[in-house]
């Protein structure tokens, strides 16, 4: 316990799923977790969650997409704190589609998500990152980044964009104290991919590419996710774990 304490923590998509999982543990953990969504309500449920336990958590709505909400999330975090101890990018979404049928629309959604918000979020946080003299910036990945699937050529190309920018910034910011690593999620069981993984066909197929014989769940993500945060990982930088039972490593 309290690998994070009196850490200033910022969790972007963390108002269900995975994010959530990792505000949660986080803030058992002694930070104090500003919980940013594009949803403000499940924002704020989560931060109340937690402080209603005792916790220390900021709730605040934040669309990685636009550049506006990423500035006001770092100057509230400035505001408040003067730093940024950890910054998790872990806001995602998926549009499911045939590569030929994909829209400009739908790729441009994806990617100002999955890939310009995290860039947004990596550069903006920096100077605060730095003002903490030993920053960790974690972001979540896929190992869909890393390999093919039939209608997820969009969402690949963009985690595959975030595993590379992962290795180039922990190069550049390594002078500056702070460490940059990912996390590569396999199939997690969230309410997102429910009606995806409760597909007895679609089930037994992934499960088949799985060693472990099992979908993973939010708090295992958390838990890697905090190696990376803590100073348990304090001479890892440019890595990438993949946390999939096995998935990639039995292809």
């Amino acid at each position: 316990m309290d690998r994070l304490k009196d850490k200033v923590a910022v969790v972007t998509g963390s108002g269900a799923g995975i994010g959530r999982a990792i505000a949660q543990l986080f803030a058992a953990e002694g930070a104090h977790v500003f919980v940013t969504d594009v949803n403000g309500e499940s924002a704020s449920a989560v931060a109340d969650s937690l402080k209603g336990e005792g916790l220390k958590a900021t709730a605040m709505t934040v669309d990685v997409s636009r550049g506006q909400d990423v500035s006001a999330l770092f100057r509230e975090v400035e505001r408040a704190f003067g730093r940024a101890d950890v910054v998790v990018n872990n806001a995602g979404l998926n549009v499911r589609s045939d590569f030929r049928h994909l829209s400009d629309a739908d790729w441009v959604k994806i990617r100002e998500v999955n890939l310009d918000g995290v860039v947004r979020i990596a550069r903006d946080a920096f100077e605060l990152l730095k003002a903490s003299g030993a920053g960790s910036l974690v972001n979540v990945s896929s190992i869909m980044g890393q390999r093919g699937l039939r209608q997820l050529a969009g969402y690949s190309a963009t985690k595959g964009a975030v595993t590379a920018l992962t290795k180039a910034l922990a190069v550049e910011y390594a002078s500056y104290n702070i460490r940059v690593n990912s996390v590569a999620p396999g199939y997690i069981d969230t309410a997102l991919t429910e009606r995806f993984l409760k597909n007895p066909f679609v089930s037994k197929a992934l499960l088949d590419k799985t060693p472990m014989r099992r979908f993973g769940t939010p708090e295992e993500i958390a838990r890697a996710t905090l190696f990376f945060a803590s100073d348990d990982s304090a001479y890892v930088t440019g890595a990438e774990l993949a946390v999939d039972g096995g998935m990639t490593a039995g292809l």
